[in-house]
């Protein structure tokens, strides 16, 4: 791999990291106010509703300048919704503003990849971004935890800088500063990379003409035989995930007896398995066989099943592990063929755009679904069955889609034909 992917994994690592830091630092600050419990999963929602409704500009936003600077540019409003955090806006709100950084984050680092790399190479830095995008997750979730743990925080907030009055007096103050640092830490490494010298296209001023492209490319992806498939394996796949990292957390409340600093620490342990499955498809399945993983969807959300059944540390890590190794597995490849598709049929920026688009409706409808059960005061274990049946079935349908596509199309689609068109 060329030495400029070093760099564009570095600044994606520390804006992720800090990303899901803020997400525990963020929880915290909701427990600190006593705001109601659901209220925590409304906080992806609000950092996703940019993505939603930013789809059809930030994917032409990406593709009019030097992905580099659009990176800087997202990384600096990160930052801003980082210090409303500090300076005491609500947490939903604050967050909400980093979510719009991330939307205009996303497009620039997938497309940067498809402009700086050969196709070949793309499944493997897919499993590198994917892998080290995952290992931040955990990083972040875990680094959050610790930060607010009362023996660590009273340690950080009692050393002092000498000269220098920081004005940091609580644990939710110290730890949303230190993830501050981090997004500055992102925004060096943005400086750094690679101005890849593809032409840009001038951004189109008018916001009509960028929606109807937008609707333009949306189904375009969802016609397309192979692009269908993937999208909806990835869409659901990041509607589940971003809804286990609440069922972790109350599941581990409920079934485990663990606060938020540890229970935080069990998200890690689904991310280190979906962080091993990523690596392992990334060699092992190439771009021709990717459909081949989607049975791992079914048995994912059969194995969450299980989670009813345990009540014990030395179970809950093997089993968050597997279903962390599973999901990992089977979306790697999908997002390399939804990459590879989207480049042929519309360019980067844009294919990326529709994804973001489905997976973080996805996310908003599920975390939305699971907000509704918390106010209802639902069992988690009836929503942890809910949750598998639902994965289950839904990649049980796609699989049927596919085989039905296969049929239709007995020459099945040669990607190598597509590729140098």
């Amino acid at each position: 791999m060329p030495f400029g992917f070093y760099i564009i994994m570095a600044a994606q690592f520390f804006s992720a990291l800090a990303d899901n830091a803020l997400l525990i630092a963020a929880i915290f600050a909701l427990r600190e106010m006593q705001a109601p419990t659901e209220y925590e999963p409304l906080l992806k929602t609000f950092f996703t509703l940019s993505y939603v409704l930013l789809a059809a500009f930030v994917g032409a936003f990406a593709d009019s300048m030097p992905k580099w600077r659009v990176m800087l540019i997202s990384n600096s409003i990160k930052i801003i919704g980082c210090s409303m955090m500090f300076f005491s806006v609500h947490p939903l709100i604050a967050y909400a503003v980093v979510g719009l950084g991330a939307a205009a984050y996303s497009p620039a680092k997938y497309g940067i990849l498809t402009e700086y790399l050969p196709h070949r190479l793309l499944v493997v830095a897919n499993g590198w971004i994917e892998g080290l995008t995952v290992g931040a997750i955990i990083l972040g979730v875990v680094v959050g935890g610790m930060l607010i743990k009362p023996d660590i925080s009273a340690t950080i907030l009692a050393f002092d800088f000498p000269l220098i009055d920081t004005g940091i007096d609580t644990v939710g103050e110290m730890t949303i500063g230190i993830v501050g640092v981090l997004y500055i830490i992102a925004a060096i490494f943005n400086l750094y990379v690679p101005d890849t010298g593809v032409d840009h296209k001038p951004l189109k001023k008018n916001p009509f003409y960028l929606a109807h492209e937008f609707n333009h490319c949306l189904s375009l992806l969802w016609r397309d035989k192979l692009g269908q498939i993937s999208l909806a394996v990835t869409t659901l796949f990041w509607g589940a995930g971003a809804t286990l990292q609440f069922i972790v957390i109350k599941w581990s409340e409920v079934a485990l007896n663990l606060d938020l600093s540890k229970s935080s620490m069990l998200q890690g342990v689904v991310a280190i398995g979906v962080a091993g499955g990523a690596i392992v498809a990334a060699k092992m399945i190439t771009l021709r066989k990717s459909v081949r993983v989607i049975p791992l969807g079914i048995a994912m959300g059969i194995i969450v099943l299980v989670m009813n059944f345990v009540g014990d540390m030395w179970l809950a890590v093997p089993l968050l592990i597997l279903i962390g190794g599973l999901s990992g597995f089977f979306v790697v490849p999908m997002n390399a063929l939804l990459q590879h598709r989207g480049h042929i049929l519309m360019g980067a920026g844009h294919s990326i755009a529709v994804q973001n688009f489905n997976e973080n409706l996805s996310i908003l409808m599920m975390t939305g679904l699971y907000y509704v059960m918390m106010r209802s005061e639902v069992s988690i274990h009836v929503v942890i069955t809910l949750f598998g049946l639902f994965v289950s079935g839904a990649m049980y349908l796609v699989k049927r889609l596919h085989e039905a596509n296969q049929r239709v199309h007995d020459d099945v689609i040669h990607l190598d034909d597509n590729a140098h068109h």
